[in-house]
């Protein structure tokens, strides 16, 4: 690629000040070498003895609730309706894989194919999403390894995200959807969206054109 490749375009940005809680919308967000600034900054610890997780954070994985609730301490009597205590602690950023999620709306138009299903967004809990140029094609694989720059800011695109049980859940009920979850598996390898690392920090923000920086692996916006 000799110049800029044009992938899309910044439709909503979002962060989760504590880990697996609800979503905070953003218009502009001040990017780090950490990740968006304020992202995953706090999560919640099971401080239960004996606990599966004992020490380790409290996931969208054990408590399907988790993440229709914004304040801790709504968390926290998640947690004793279960019998597990937690503790916040705040020196994160607490991230599962890298920094920054990313989703492309055609990759979730697809699944809404396959299942028949309208999907929020905020089920996979992106920072970005991003709205796809009429010619994108590319699947999450293609990306791997590409440089995104998102306005002015480039991202690394470090791996695809497998999917854990979470994107089941309904965002606002929290009721389990098992259907969407086995088609996610069986139709796109359980994979929907890729993580990404800064290579520089700045600001970005909702309109940003989202490209694909000269030099980077390609081709990113392929027909088969």
């Amino acid at each position: 690629m000799d110049e800029s490749h044009p992938l899309g375009t910044l439709a909503r940005l979002w962060r989760y000040p504590t880990k697996s809680l609800q979503a905070e919308p953003l218009t502009t967000a001040a990017v780090t070498n950490e990740g968006l600034a304020g992202d995953r900054r706090r999560a919640l610890f099971v401080a239960t003895a004996g606990h599966a997780r004992s020490d380790k954070t409290y996931r969208g994985k054990e408590n399907n609730l988790l993440h229709t609730v914004a304040t801790e301490a709504d968390a926290r009597a998640l947690g004793a309706a279960r019998g597990v205590v937690l503790d916040v602690r705040d020196d994160g950023p607490y991230f599962d894989d890298a920094p920054v999620s990313l989703v492309f709306d055609a990759w979730l138009r697809e699944l809404e194919t396959l299942t028949g299903m309208e999907l929020d967004p905020l089920r996979f809990r992106p920072n970005l999403y991003v709205r796809a140029a009429a010619d994108f094609a590319a699947r999450e694989a293609d990306l791997v390894g590409a440089t995104l720059t998102v306005g002015t800011v480039p991202f690394a695109v470090t791996s695809t995200t497998i999917r854990c049980v979470t994107p089941s859940y309904d965002v606002v009920s929290g009721h389990a959807d098992p259907a969407m979850q086995r088609t996610l598996v069986q139709r796109r390898d359980n994979v929907l969206g890729v993580y990404c690392r800064p290579l520089a920090t700045g600001s970005i923000a909702l309109g940003a054109a989202v490209a694909a920086r000269p030099g980077t692996r390609g081709p990113t916006n392929r027909k088969d």
